[in-house]
């Protein structure tokens, strides 16, 4: 007699709903340099974000904002209650907050699983300040997200492709424990099959589990068939705001800032 088949369960939907992030007029400077004017986005639980724009019309800077990595000028960040305009990086992580930048930036020394739970830790930290247990994501539950990299959940991390890489630090991201998702260009590079696969769980994310999702990207096409909300910046400020598959059909505001 052969026995049962193991099955991993997804982590169910959150009792509470989680906190909503605010973003609201943030100004921030590089030296003599104004990277963002008064930008503010629309965020919602459940929801994906797209912040699209050319180069150098204050994406990236938009995150490092958010997550604490750029102190802003002007403006407030908060999640839920809790004001995190100004704060140290570490303190808008363990507030809820992961940053997935650009470059799917690996420990290369480490095997996927190695690198996957030091996002544990943070979670497992978070949670101790809940004053309960984790509320989420499982290392099991990030491999069953992730099919490819639990094949090599014992390979060190430098085996990986491109693809591979960013689940991976995706994968690490959630093990946090997140509200909010911030994902900056995740598509660079890979193709396409990948990213309709990357995406795809970018929905299931927020579906299913209601994690806030910002996502920047420089593949407008895609981003816009994946999120909820578009907003398009050029030399950071905010030229437009309106749900994605009207951003989409805007033919005169796609040639003008999104290249399609």
């Amino acid at each position: 007699m052969t026995a049962p088949e193991r099955r991993s369960e997804r982590p169910a939907p959150r009792s509470t709903a989680p906190p909503a992030l605010v973003v609201e007029g943030l100004t921030a400077t590089y030296g003599p340099v104004t990277a963002l004017r008064e930008v503010s986005i629309p965020t919602e639980p459940g929801r994906v974000t797209a912040v699209l724009g050319a180069n150098g019309a204050g994406k990236t800077t938009l995150l490092r904002t958010i997550s604490g990595l750029v102190r802003p000028q002007a403006g407030q960040v908060r999640l839920g209650e809790r004001d995190l305009t100004g704060a140290a990086p570490e303190t808008v992580a363990g507030a809820g907050v992961a940053h997935v930048p650009e470059g799917r930036g690996v420990i290369t020394e480490l095997t996927v699983e190695e690198n996957l739970r030091l996002g544990s830790l943070l979670g497992r930290r978070r949670a101790s300040g809940r004053g309960g247990p984790a509320r989420g994501w499982s290392l099991d539950d990030v491999l069953e997200l992730f099919p490819a990299i639990a094949e090599r959940r014992r390979r060190p991390a430098d085996t990986l492709s491109g693809g591979e890489r960013q689940m991976l630090v995706i994968g690490r991201a959630l093990l946090t424990e997140p509200d909010v998702l911030l994902l900056d260009e995740p598509s660079l590079g890979l193709a396409p099959r990948v990213v309709t696969q990357i995406f795809a769980v970018l929905r299931d994310l927020t579906e299913q589990h209601a994690l806030t999702v910002v996502l920047v990207e420089q593949n407008a096409r895609s981003a816009l068939e994946v999120a909820d909300t578009g907003v398009v910046l050029a030399l950071g400020r905010v030229v437009a705001v309106s749900e994605a598959a009207e951003l989409a059909a805007d033919q005169a505001l796609r040639h003008a800032y999104l290249g399609f």
